[in-house]
């Protein structure tokens, strides 16, 4: 029987002809054919790892709002800051490694626009290499967290990806790397409890905030966000704060004038009082 595409049908049972998951995960798969036949494949996302086909698990729901809120952040500061284009949808690129080649399919990736290899319109799959890739844990399994947390970790710093962010709803497995000259990776320390991105100068987040995952109504006063989460309401509530604090100014001021103008009359006035008493004497 020849390695074709797997389809159930309506009994659930596994067509004439094809192979099931589990057959597929054990057999040896070309690059080419990965391409081919599996890189499009329905209902299941697989990524290829030296010859195998590997099943991109899923994550939870608390970790996918946190990925949601992450890849919201992105997109606030690149609107306010154009210097690259995120792609989601697991869109996959190659990695070619010292010892074996893999194809990944990050949560998130992110290409700069100084990147050698742009990111055109009608992409498929990267033909580059991301700038930053973003994975959202996947733990239903330990080999899928291992997965996630050590052999991307290793591929990822092998092929250069400059960052990598594991997000975790529960706060678990959650880590920010970046590429040292030595090609290998670093956590990213937080400075009072921030993270600021190398690769995307001005790119900032308070790691909690990725469990609290605060509103834009409340990060666009927050010092963390304020410069690039909705820059133009933010400057505009500021506009209104300053034209209100002129006008209780210019209010108060008229109001001390008044008063002034009150009391050299009410002087005026005793001094008048006093010269025509010492006229009357």
């Amino acid at each position: 029987m020849t390695l074709e595409m797997y389809a159930l049908d309506y009994n659930n049972t596994y067509s004439e002809g094809t192979i099931a998951p589990a057959q597929v995960l054990r057999q040896r798969i070309s690059e080419a054919e990965y391409w081919e036949k599996y890189y499009d494949y329905p209902d299941v996302t697989y990524e290829w790892n030296d010859g195998y086909l590997e099943e991109k698990a899923v994550s939870d729901y608390a970790t996918y709002a946190t990925h949601e809120w992450f890849w919201e952040l992105f997109r606030h500061f690149l609107r306010t800051k154009p210097i690259a284009k995120t792609v989601g949808l697991e869109t996959g690129f190659s990695l070619v490694l010292p010892q074996k080649s893999e194809i990944r399919r990050p949560d998130l990736g992110l290409v700069l626009n100084s990147n050698p290899v742009p990111l055109l319109p009608e992409d498929r799959s990267y033909k580059g290499t991301f700038d930053l890739c973003i994975e959202a844990i996947s733990d239903s399994s330990k080999p899928d967290i291992e997965r996630d947390t050590k052999d991307k970790k290793v591929g990822y710093a092998g092929a250069g990806v400059k960052e990598y962010y594991i997000l975790d709803g529960h706060d678990r497995y959650m880590e920010f790397y970046r590429l040292n000259s030595r090609g290998v990776y670093i956590p990213i320390k937080p400075v009072k409890g921030i993270i600021k991105s190398k690769e995307l100068p001005g790119f900032q987040f308070r790691a909690s905030d990725l469990l609290t995952k605060p509103s834009p109504d409340d990060m666009i006063t927050d010092p963390v966000y304020k410069g690039f989460v909705l820059p133009g309401y933010s400057k505009a509530i500021e506009q209104v704060f300053e034209a209100t604090r002129q006008a209780f100014e210019a209010k108060l001021a008229k109001q001390k004038a008044e008063q002034r103008a009150l009391k050299a009359e009410a002087e005026v006035v005793r001094l008048m009082a006093l010269l025509a008493n010492k006229d009357s004497q």
